[in-house]
């Protein structure tokens, strides 16, 4: 008597769930996508046997010609991909097809809002891959026979929260997936649709697609290798499906960059620049999506030696003709033939960059929009790679008080006033209120540009450069500032009292807040403000210190410098209080405020808010009385 195995019921991952609910109300404009993301799953199956096989010939030898086959039964609205690729065990069904094993898919679907718009733009950064399926299907059954392997076994699912595992047979290795067509979806059971599908989306694929039935096994694509082809051989259209086949995504590349390098080493590169960042782009397991071929046989999509982290957006194909078919993951640590190819790719890189920030600034969809997209990503390399260190510089673009555009730093440069020396910049998380910050005041009324740099990147690759093209880059709210040599356009300078007026405010000031503050200082960047806090210069900048702090980086922060106005009312006037008998009561109250009142425009908490408030109603109740 044969022992039955009892069919499996399971429950998809609930974030599997969700998008599969967004699916199968036709999100996409183009239904026939489903098509392109299963081909491509087929194609990457029949990648990795061949690598597999490398090492192990047998997997291939029954069945050694790899190829993806569409069958239809018209009649019944089916439609069948098949592919001899690797196949999947039962535990590779369970999870390749309940779960989406990616980091931040949580946070992606949290985002997800129903306005199909909306996240139609959200899911074409993640890529839905097989799940695309329900889009044309109702019921989808999946038959598949891990290689080297004698069992096989039966994935089905309606896509609505279950899917059942159960034992099947297949003749050989490989995958079948059998899709129960909707009644609006029938076009999909027709050879017609299915040639114009293949020839629009899948063309590409270097393993060829036959349509089972028909006359002498009709191949409906090329079948050769994208990159191995001529440029002069290649539309838009055909690299965009590519990219798309290698990203599972749906936008369009930004830039494509083909190439074949001949010398010391061959290898030919085809690489795109996505037009829109993956949801995870910043996740810390987010790698760059390159595949390594070594003669046109897949090796890995996990070459991290081929790029650095700061171009993990990159998607694309490097096939090298030097590298041996057997290479390791440690040979690709250590290879000389993998550093070259990486110079290479990197170089080439920049170059495409170069180019398009020249031509392109100004258009809608030019250089300013793949900043917006991968700017802070790029500016990770400043800090992290001194050898483009020079590159990447004149590749940045920022924000700044001139305008609300994006600057290089050369036109900043450019633009510098008489008398200037530096170039200025000021940290935070909003630029609309670092243009408020009291710092800026002298700056802003002498129309010197100020950087306002809002990434959290911005901290640290400050810290590995000190000036472009001679000029030093200072700091808004860190070490003194003198800003005497730059006149404020058509406007005369301001008259100061004597610095020496101020001696007794400044004595009792410091005496009072010698637990608070560093040292107080007149001011020469106030002008509207009567006091700010500043950084010395030996110690680490104000929002920085900050960050530190909210990531439990640093416990506790150094104190800071308060500078004081002399040309503000409110400071000529303690300065003549502190001079007068018993006035010393009244400018220690008065510190305190001031000080707290440095804190809270700088956006930094104060360490005893109700003692704050105690002293405002006091002086205000004085002021009133």
């Amino acid at each position: 008597m044969t022992e039955t195995v009892a069919t499996e019921k399971h429950v998809f991952q609930a974030e599997v769930s969700r998008l599969l609910d967004i699916v199968a109300h036709s999100l996409y404009s183009d239904r026939r996508v489903f098509l392109r993301e299963l081909v491509s799953n087929a194609a990457d199956a029949c990648d990795r046997l061949r690598y597999e096989a490398l090492q192990k010939p047998d997997l291939t030898a029954a069945d050694p010609e790899l190829k993806i086959t569409l069958g239809v039964d018209e009649a019944k609205r089916l439609l069948t991909v098949s592919d001899n690729g690797i196949g999947m065990s039962h535990e590779e069904l369970v999870s390749n097809l309940g779960t989406i094993a990616r980091s931040g898919t949580a946070a992606f679907v949290k985002g997800l809002t129903g306005d199909g718009a909306k996240d139609f733009a959200l899911i074409g950064q993640f890529g839905v891959g097989f799940y695309a399926s329900f889009m044309v299907a109702d019921r989808v059954e999946v038959v598949s026979r891990r290689a080297g392997s004698d069992e096989a076994w039966r994935w089905t699912s309606d896509g609505r929260g279950e899917f059942a595992v159960e034992p099947a047979t297949r003749a050989g290795r490989g995958t079948d997936i059998t899709l129960h067509l909707k009644e609006d979806a029938a076009e999909f059971a027709k050879t017609d649709s299915l040639r114009a599908i293949v020839r629009d989306y899948a063309d590409h694929i270097a393993v060829p697609v036959v349509l089972a039935g028909a006359k002498d096994g009709e191949t409906l694509n090329q079948a050769s290798a994208l990159w191995t082809r001529n440029r002069s051989e290649i539309n838009e259209q055909q690299y965009a499906e590519f990219y798309r086949h290698l990203s599972h995504r749906f936008d369009a590349p930004w830039a494509t960059a083909h190439w074949r390098a001949e010398g010391r080493i061959e290898y030919t590169g085809l690489l795109f620049i996505p037009s829109e960042a993956p949801f995870d782009l910043y996740n810390p397991d987010h790698r760059h999506a390159v595949k390594l071929y070594v003669r046109r046989v897949f090796i890995t999509d996990k070459a991290e030696e081929l790029l650095p982290r700061w171009l993990r957006f990159v998607v694309g194909v490097v096939d090298s003709a030097d590298l041996p078919l057997n290479v390791s993951r440690e040979m690709l640590q250590n290879n000389p033939i993998v550093r070259l190819m990486r110079q290479g790719l990197v170089s080439k890189l920049l170059s495409e960059l170069e180019k398009r920030a020249k031509d392109e600034e100004s258009k809608a969809d030019g250089y300013e929009k793949f900043w917006t997209s991968f700017g802070p990503v790029l500016k990770e390399g400043i800090a992290q790679d001194g050898e483009h260190r020079d590159r990447l510089l004149g590749l940045s673009r920022f924000r700044t008080t001139a305008n609300d555009g994006w600057t290089s730093l050369s036109a900043y440069v450019e633009r510098m006033k008489e008398g200037q020396e530096a170039i200025y910049y000021v940290t935070g998380e909003d630029p609309a209120a670092m243009r408020r910050l009291p710092q800026l005041e002298g700056h802003l009324k002498r129309g010197v540009e100020v950087l306002l740099l809002a990434d959290p990147v911005d901290e640290f690759w400050l810290g590995h450069v000190r000036e472009f093209q001679g000029k030093p880059l200072r700091s808004v709210t860190r070490g003194s500032d003198d800003l005497t040599k730059i006149k404020a356009p058509d406007a005369p300078a301001e008259e100061t009292p004597p610095a020496d007026e101020f001696d007794a405010l400044i004595a009792l000031l410091k005496l009072t807040l010698d637990k608070d503050v560093k040292d107080v200082r007149l001011s020469q960047r106030l002008e509207d403000s009567a006091v700010c806090l500043v950084a010395d210069e030996r110690d680490i900048d104000i929002h920085l210190e900050r960050l530190l702090r909210q990531h439990k980086q640093l416990s506790a922060g150094a104190m800071r410098i308060l500078e004081i106005n002399p040309r503000h009312a409110l400071i000529r006037a303690l300065a003549q209080t502190a001079k007068s008998e018993g006035g010393g009561d009244r400018v220690a109250e008065a510190a305190r405020l001031l000080v707290d009142q440095a804190r809270l425009a700088a956006g930094d908490p104060l360490p005893d808010p109700a003692a704050f408030a105690r002293r405002l109603e006091a002086t205000m109740t004085r002021s009133l009385g």
